[in-house]
């Protein structure tokens, strides 16, 4: 393991912990700090949808239109007939700017009305912050006090707080708000736990274990990576080393990860703390590193 601690340092790497056979085999770096989850916090709003979609407050059918979904720049007839489905594996056909959108994002954007709705993916804010937008709406509550309630507090996670978390209105781009996440190593490792047990805790299940292993299934392709699919703000991987084992991960920016290998029964969880490079140039662990760091590991553990 030695050699995959001196690869991890030398990536900049501020904290990363894995959980085997549901023991902590390590922890590096401060893995109790809380520092932005970034698009992490997508595949915590996936499980909220989980929860409500078999409780029947959630509906994937409902398509925009019926939802009353509208934005700064209005929808056209076309758009409005995406569905939250859609939504969830990033294929709306819906091409507007967005809150906490990437200058990627938005280089890559195809031309307004491409697409239909459904059959392409792009990887884009607009469809994740609507689904923030429709849960609250659907729902009558807030999306972080549910995760403190429903995934928080029965997983006994021993630093969330809803406090640490927030919207950020960018009404210039879009109506629908960014949700964003502060947590800690330790507590993203206990989310990953709980989909690696299938959504169920102590006895209790907590996400439906049918929903767990839909949205940890490729749902759309995508040609631009090696290693993953998308399921529903999930990324699965379903090409190369990784796709016998299993591997589905959640992924934000400069190197957040939650990565899920059942086949191992192993969680992974890397950061970069994206809070000390303010007003300095931002450090990143893009996933070819990442992974192979993971690979690293795994060799070290001699699966």
């Amino acid at each position: 393991m030695d050699e995959a601690k001196d690869f991890y340092d030398s990536l900049g790497s501020t904290a990363a912990m894995v959980i085997y056979n549901g023991k902590v085999l390590f922890e590096w770096g401060d893995v109790t700090k809380k520092s932005s989850a970034h698009s992490v916090r997508k595949s915590f709003l996936s499980a909220l949808y989980g929860i409500h979609h078999e409780q029947g407050t959630i509906n994937l059918d409902d398509t925009l239109e019926e939802l009353n979904i509208t934005d700064t720049t209005p929808l056209s007839v076309l758009e409005l007939q995406a569905s939250v489905e859609d939504l969830l594996t990033s294929s709306s056909g819906i091409f507007l700017s967005a809150g906490e959108e990437s200058i990627w994002m938005r280089w890559r954007r195809p031309d307004r009305g491409a697409h239909l709705p459904g059959t392409y993916f792009h990887y884009n804010n607009w469809d994740f912050n609507a689904l923030g937008t429709i849960f609250n709406q659907q729902t009558k509550t807030d999306l972080f006090l549910e995760f403190y309630e429903r995934i928080a507090l029965p997983l006994g996670m021993e630093d969330y707080s809803p406090e640490d978390s927030y919207y950020k209105y960018e009404e210039n781009r879009s109506l629908h708000p960014s949700y964003l996440f502060r947590m800690s190593t330790r507590d993203m490792a206990r989310f990953g736990q709980l989909y690696l047990q299938n959504g169920q805790w102590a006895g209790q299940q907590i996400i439906p274990k049918e929903w767990v292993l839909k949205s940890t299934s490729v749902h759309t392709p995508v040609h631009s990576s090696l290693t993953y699919g998308y399921g529903y703000m999930w990324w699965v991987a379903d090409k190369g080393p990784f796709k016998d084992l299993g591997l589905y991960s959640a992924i934000g920016r400069y190197g957040q990860s939650i990565d899920v290998i059942p086949e191992h029964n192993l969680v992974f969880v890397h950061r970069v703390d994206s809070d000390r490079f303010m007003n300095r140039t931002i450090h990143h662990v893009n996933d070819r590193n990442r992974l192979r760091l993971l690979e690293m590991i795994l060799e070290a553990k001699e699966f």
